[in-house]
């Protein structure tokens, strides 16, 4: 592979707090190893439409703090074409571009690992996105504020739960994954957590109910992930409406978090996070690394192959299912 001389980096997919400091270590990196740098806007979009913008140190100034992308992100469709990828390609190359950052999910590095294989651009993922399902990491980058989002939201939440002693349905993001919602269940003391990993049938959520609104707790919050079984047609609305038929002396709410989720200042883990694999993404470059994404086990960056991050599941730690259940009795 030909020395790389000029690096160009964007956010793809679904935002998540912590991808602007990913951005300013790639940026600083690559400057720190004599690398021409340019951004990409709005994504694989910003490829197609030819929308690359020089970046230096101070670009990247006073962005730590802030959540979201500075270089904006969307979804694009044409990227999923040949013909969109061809023309991607022949912009960057008329820009000087010979590697190419993706800060994104498992969508964008799908895209990614096509560009890398059909074409002379080498390509290095950073996993950013508040779902954590990517496989070969710990933890991606946005998880960690997500989460303290969810939980401060539900502290809150209980609270007015306990005024009232009513029961309360969260929905949480997470699309097919439930790390979010398991955890944040666990950190916020919740009575009854649901996630796509785990069947729960309608008859155990009932025995749940059973117990616990006949016992000696003021309110009870049920965490639902989004993507947990029956949730995709009706939602946590439906579910609250069919508990509610069978127990109507409960006073039930709903209240679905949202995209706050995805805003805010990320975590001080997240922005250390972010600073190791930004600055991994490109020294894997400079290694003369392609199709492969960086991440973080044991405290150690790591090197994970696209198609292993992509198509690998990532496993919920089952344990901690059990752990609600016994802290909830």
């Amino acid at each position: 592979m030909a020395k790389i001389k000029k690096l160009a980096v964007l956010t793809s997919g679904g935002d998540a707090p912590g991808m602007n400091v990913a951005i300013r270590a790639v940026v600083r990196t690559a400057i720190y190893n004599g690398l021409e740098v340019v951004g990409v806007k709005e994504g694989y979009s910003g490829m197609i439409n030819n929308d690359f913008i020089p970046m230096a140190s101070k670009n990247v100034s006073d962005i730590i703090s802030k959540g979201g992308t500075i270089l904006k992100t969307a979804r694009c469709e044409e990227f999923r074409t040949k013909e969109g990828r061809q023309i991607a390609y022949d912009n960057a190359k008329a820009q000087g571009i010979d590697a190419l950052v993706v800060i994104g999910g498992d969508g964008s590095f799908q895209g990614a690992k096509l560009f890398s294989e059909e074409f002379d651009i080498p390509t290095v993922g950073i996993p950013g996105t508040i779902d954590n399902d990517l496989f070969g990491t710990d933890s991606t980058i946005g998880y960690d504020t997500a989460l303290n989002t969810v939980i401060d939201a539900i502290d809150k939440i209980r609270d007015t739960a306990t005024s009232h002693k009513r029961m309360f349905f969260v929905e949480v993001m997470g699309r097919d994954a439930g790390f979010l919602a398991l955890r944040s269940g666990i950190g916020s003391g919740a009575e009854a957590i649901l996630i796509p990993e785990v069947h729960t049938p309608y008859e155990k959520l009932k025995t749940y109910l059973n117990d616990k609104t006949k016992g000696h707790k003021s309110s009870s919050i049920v965490i639902v992930a989004e993507g947990a079984e029956g949730m995709k047609e009706g939602g946590v609305f439906k579910l609250a409406e069919r508990v509610k038929a069978d127990y109507p002396e409960l006073d039930i709410r709903v209240s679905v978090l949202g995209h706050m989720q995805r805003g805010g200042a990320p975590s001080a883990f997240d922005r250390v996070l972010a600073s190791q694999l930004g600055r991994a993404a490109v020294e894997a470059l400079l290694d003369a690394q392609q199709s492969i994404m960086v991440g973080i086990q044991n405290n150690k960056v790591t090197h994970v192959p696209f198609n292993q991050a992509i198509k690998n599941k990532k496993s919920v730690n089952l344990d901690l299912l059990a752990l609600s259940e016994i802290l909830s009795i």
